[in-house]
């Protein structure tokens, strides 16, 4: 009997030890998805107005590619992080609302690296019709 005390003792704690570094590491994981103040410019808004290349509807966000110029007049491809499906079908946006070869214009949240072109959604509008959507950063500010 006195043999076993220690080892169901260690097995206690290898167990809690365990549970231990799976809830840290699992918290540190969801923490890292809703980080966009790591990649995007807080506070901070860039208006592009160009051309919609492609509409990436998913979860957990969608995706835009919109050719526009930048700052420079140079025409880039620029990628816009937008909602999740389900936000954007709350809006009333389906998978057809907006197509490519749609003039839009979008303000977001810049990336932290400019050569990037990467906007984090504000708001996008479609100016031949007035459809408008709005994306995770308008909450933001």
């Amino acid at each position: 009997m006195k043999h076993r005390l220690p080892v169901l003792l260690s097995l206690s704690a290898l167990i809690l030890l365990s549970a231990l570094i799976l809830l840290t590491l699992g918290v540190g994981l969801t923490f890292a998805h809703h980080s966009a103040t790591a990649t995007y410019i807080n506070g901070k808004s860039v208006k592009i107005e160009g051309t919609l290349k492609e509409f990436i509807w998913r979860n957990p966000h969608s995706f835009m590619k919109v050719q526009a110029p930048d700052e420079n007049g140079e025409m880039q491809t620029w990628v816009i992080e937008g909602a999740a499906a389900a936000l954007l079908a709350e809006q009333g946006v389906t998978t057809n609302t907006f197509r490519p070869g749609d003039h839009v214009i979008v303000t977001g949240q810049p990336g932290r690296i400019a050569e990037d072109h990467r906007l984090l959604l504000e708001r996008m509008e479609r100016p031949s019709d007035g459809v408008k959507v709005e994306g995770p950063a308008a909450a933001r500010q």
